[in-house]
């Protein structure tokens, strides 16, 4: 089998899709989700447009089945970039799931690819706006985030049941905790010559979102991004634009950072007409 560059993507939705078409050419693309149709779907339509994809079941709360991605790739050669989309959402999974999924699934994700990322290498995972709107951690919060040994990560006293209000205050702590473990592992990551960096898109629109516009919240979205500065939803290819820089060698002074790209509706929410009165959004 000829050896190739890899590249692991996480998560068969739009943006991973996105990122992968415009950076993955030439490369093996291992693609994980945990409902196997999904990445199944994404394979077809990139293999039918030139590309080399291999579908892969994959759970991201579980470190034996990131582990087994990963010895999938390395069965292909070298892993040259990671590109994290998977995830849940607020409105998709229970708080348990979404701390097991979205942050302690991410740390450890970004952990193992780092014990093996070639040098040269480079990678992004995707958080969200969401952590940006929240009340700010106090710096030993931050530090325990970013540096506190991922099987010890739940157990944090920040993380405890009566300490989280509701499925978006859990998603808001796992996007808080994706930035401040980039930035922790980007350290690590540095060790091999790789980088490692997150983007936090706000409303992309992509077929979860449009479920959430016509949901219960569709009128909070609709309101966010009509108020927002640049007055639309995103789009996958633009959170790509900003992995191509992240990802290329006009990104390579670049590491550790999180890229807000959210049409200026965080600007809003601080400053703006979506400041909410005095209420948790």
């Amino acid at each position: 089998m000829n050896k190739k560059d890899v590249m692991i993507v996480t998560g068969a939705g739009q943006i991973s899709m996105a990122i992968a078409r415009r950076i993955g050419f030439g490369k093996k693309i291992v693609m994980g989700d945990k409902n196997i149709n999904h990445a199944n779907t994404i394979a077809e339509i990139m293999n039918n447009a030139g590309f080399d994809v291999e579908p892969v079941e994959m759970d991201l709360s579980s470190r034996e089945s990131i582990l087994r991605l990963i010895a999938k790739a390395q069965a292909y050669g070298d892993i040259k970039m990671l590109v994290n989309g998977a995830g849940v959402s607020p409105s998709q999974a229970p708080v348990e799931a979404i701390l097991k999924v979205d942050l302690y699934g991410t740390a450890v994700l970004l952990e193992e690819v780092g014990k093996v990322i070639a040098e040269g290498g480079c990678g992004v995972t995707i958080s969200s706006q969401s952590g940006w709107r929240m009340p700010q951690l106090t710096a030993e919060e931050d530090a325990a985030l970013a540096t506190t040994p991922t099987e010890e990560l739940l157990n944090l006293e920040i993380l405890q049941p009566g300490n989280i209000k509701d499925t978006l205050h859990a998603y808001q702590l796992a996007k808080r905790c994706n930035e401040k473990r980039v930035m922790a592992q980007s350290v690590e990551w540095g060790k091999r010559g790789a980088r490692l960096n997150d983007i936090a898109p706000g409303i992309i629109v992509t077929p979860l979102a449009v479920d959430e516009f016509n949901g219960p919240r569709g009128d909070f979205y609709k309101n966010m991004f009509a108020k927002c500065p640049a007055g639309r939803p995103g789009t996958a290819d633009e959170v790509a634009n900003v992995a191509e820089l992240l990802m290329s060698d006009r990104g390579a002074f670049i590491t550790g950072s999180t890229f807000l790209i959210d049409g200026g509706a965080t600007s809003s929410y601080y400053y703006g007409s979506l400041k909410p009165n005095h209420k948790r959004v």
